[in-house]
């Protein structure tokens, strides 16, 4: 399996780790937009720069630090990063589940000798799914639909993983995020579609790690630009672009006309978690996001983009 990292920008030292995810320092907090391919182990962490007032009375004299000082340091060091880096891995492969249950499909006919998979108009293998995102909106269940709104979840958590205290926190949740999608993609490649040649895998999972850069972008910039740009990024990798319903081409019955109300409740939706998870602590993130508490379209969803907004009956000018 390939292993793809992130470099986020320069931030401050690291902050002791917790049982669970860092702390953020105060109330103000640094947010990551940049990520680039780097190790996945954190850099050691410098010490602290800032200068402390003392009474140049009780000031200790001058003594040349031992060599065993130094090598406490840097085991203290060390031990700290680890622990860091079992914690990430164990939350993050929890919140992933998270992440990938909300588009998850099976394909039944893949474990049955001679079974014959279904085909899309477009040639990808249908599967079977459950959920609002299939249900309620109208997607069909093949891997594009669940690699993209898996994707959209993967984003939510990065926006949020962005306020942890240092870039080295940040670092090593997004690598361990990144991976337990590795692992799952290529996993539903070989049992689902048949794909045994390792080389075919790499090279589908290496377009896949370009799609996760753009998603990150095309996102950012509608948080940034407004939801009528992050409309047009939902739409563009979500519903591929296409100006009909995704089961139009395959049943004629279905509606044809895309109903653009569906893009806009996941953009309220996305709103609405990203909200949600900013009122959380970072001790609390890993429980509202496996507690089912966090991911999932609801009423209140579908109820906002039926209300009509006052701007609406305001006179222009």
């Amino acid at each position: 399996m390939l292993r793809f990292t992130f470099k986020p920008q320069r931030h401050c030292a690291l902050n002791s780790c917790s049982t669970s995810l860092p702390r953020r320092a105060g109330t103000a907090s640094s947010r990551y937009v940049s990520t680039s391919t780097s190790t996945s182990t954190p850099p050691p962490t410098k010490n602290s720069s800032r200068t402390i007032l003392r009474d140049p009375k009780n000031e200790p004299a001058n003594t040349p630090s031992s060599p065993i000082s130094h090598i406490a340091q840097s085991l203290q060091s060390r031990a700290s990063r680890t622990t860091e880096t079992y914690t990430a891995y164990g939350a993050t492969k929890k919140m992933f589940e998270a992440c990938q249950l909300q588009a998850d499909y099976k394909i039944p006919q893949a474990s049955q000798a001679g079974g014959i998979v279904p085909k899309t108009a477009n040639g990808e293998d249908l599967g079977v799914g459950e959920g609002a995102w299939y249900k309620e909106l109208g997607l069909l269940p093949t891997f594009s639909t669940w690699s993209q709104i898996t994707f959209l979840h993967m984003y939510l958590l990065t926006v949020r993983l962005r306020t942890l205290p240092s870039p080295e926190s940040f670092r090593t949740y997004s690598q361990h995020l990144l991976d337990n999608f590795s692992h799952n993609a290529e996993h539903r490649m070989t049992i689902y579609h048949g794909m045994t040649m390792r080389g075919i895998r790499n090279r589908y999972l290496k377009d896949l790690f370009i799609q996760w850069r753009g998603v990150l972008a095309a996102y950012d910039q509608g948080l940034v630009s407004g939801d009528a740009v992050l409309g047009a990024a939902v739409w563009r990798n979500i519903w591929k672009a296409s100006h009909v319903e995704p089961k139009a081409a395959d049943d004629g019955n279905a509606p044809g006309e895309m109903d653009w109300r569906k893009v806009a409740v996941v953009v309220g939706y996305m709103r609405r978690v990203l909200a949600e998870m900013g009122r959380a602590p970072d001790e609390g993130l890993v429980d509202l996001v496996i507690g089912k508490k966090a991911f999932g379209l609801n009423r209140q969803d579908w109820g906002l983009v039926g209300t009509v907004s006052r701007g609406m009956n305001e006179p222009f000018g």
